[in-house]
């Protein structure tokens, strides 16, 4: 018998209450039944987005919601500033390019964060910038960026601030009002415990003023019919309603937990992990480091893929390769979500038998003993 553990960044472990309301009888979307769940998620999707702005949701994948602020945001023409640290950053690019934006990117080399001091002199330099484009966290190579900075300097020009948080929502410290982000967007299979196929943004007015101004072809996408359909309590299209419902119950229980003591907890995870990855003499991949996922560099002589493909086939703990130029270079564990202590004890003692087997030099236990001293209490001193 083999067990299956998910530790991959997406989609991630769903709590059971929530898997068990995609089994109930499905209701019709214009029903006050259903109304009546669909107003109770937005009104937490704020509480997780800490906005007092109307959050849109779309039957769509992270991307679909990506997707949908390039064409709402900037008409072609206009410039984009997108501010990279991996591949989902570069999405930002290819999707501004794709709707005719005249695209300044600035690439950080794959395991830094954003620089701000490029983001300040690329607003001096394109005083007509539209917005700044960036990730809250970027899975591709486990780093954070300081959004509250980004805000903070980008609130004082013409732009807007668009941050992907599809990954980071939840499971890292965000604040899309407090810290001045105008447009926040996410999914629904990674922090929120839910199952791939849901996607959310947050305007501010600003924002919305250049949803109004945008010259950009839309239908599906298009924020303007999503806000009119949101003030009759619904939606343009038909949403994917037993994931709404699903998703109900994961925001339920984010709630009961408490955001911030869901931050905690991922802070937990996150510290227990690199410290189980640094007593087994592994190098950490990401100079600043998020609390959703570790990157990982793959020891010299094993090749990453295969670390994946037998932790997954001979253990069945699923993990994350690297993507792009980091194939094969690193392995990726997340600790976001429905996850707890022994999920990272599973993952770390995993991690340790596969590469002993490749022949890396690892002491058996070494990288499990260090996490549990960090695990043998709760992120706040909790048992």
């Amino acid at each position: 018998m083999k067990k299956h553990y998910l530790i991959t960044p997406g989609p991630t472990p769903i709590p059971p209450e929530v898997s068990a309301k995609e089994g109930l009888p499905i209701l019709h979307h214009r029903t006050s039944e259903f109304g009546t769940i669909f107003l109770e998620v937005l009104e937490n999707l704020k509480y997780v987005f800490q906005t007092k702005n109307d959050v849109l949701l779309l039957t769509a994948s992270g991307t679909g919601s990506m997707e949908a602020s390039a064409a709402n945001l900037v008409s072609p023409g206009e410039t984009a500033i997108v501010a990279s640290t991996g591949n989902f950053g570069d999405r930002w690019a290819k999707l501004l390019d794709t709707y005719g934006a005249k695209v300044v990117l600035l690439r950080e080399i794959d395991g830094q964060s954003v620089d701000i001091a490029k983001v300040q002199d690329a607003l001096r330099k394109n005083p007509d910038a539209k917005a700044v484009f960036t990730q809250h966290t970027e899975t591709s190579t486990g780093v954070v960026n300081d959004i509250k900075t980004l805000g903070s300097i980008i609130s004082q020009s013409n732009a807007l601030l668009v941050v992907d948080a599809i990954s980071g929502l939840v499971g890292q410290e965000l604040r899309m009002d407090d810290w001045k982000v105008d447009v926040v967007v996410t999914g629904s299979q990674k922090g929120l415990m839910t199952a791939p196929g849901l996607s959310f943004t947050s305007l501010s007015p600003r924002a919305w003023a250049a949803v109004e101004a945008s010259k950009s072809p839309r239908f599906y996408f298009d924020y303007r019919r999503m806000k009119k359909a949101l003030a009759d309590k619904g939606t343009p299209f038909t949403p994917g309603v037993t994931l709404i419902v699903a998703l109900a119950e994961a925001l339920r229980q984010i709630r009961q937990e408490g955001l911030e003591n869901v931050w905690a907890r991922h802070t937990w995870l996150a510290n227990a992990t690199r410290a189980g990855v640094k007593a087994m003499g592994l190098t950490l991949f990401a100079k600043t480091p998020c609390d959703v996922l570790t990157s990982i560099t793959v020891p010299a002589g094993i090749e990453g893929k295969k670390i994946v493909k037998r932790m997954r086939e001979e253990h069945g703990v699923s993990i994350a390769g690297g993507q792009g130029e980091l194939v094969g270079k690193i392995v990726r564990l997340a600790h976001m979500g429905y996850m707890d202590r022994f999920d990272i004890i599973t993952a770390l003692s995993s991690l340790e038998m596969i590469l002993s087997d490749m022949g890396a030099k690892i002491e058996l236990g070494k990288g499990v003993g260090a996490a549990q001293q960090l695990l043998v209490k709760g992120p706040a001193g909790t048992r």
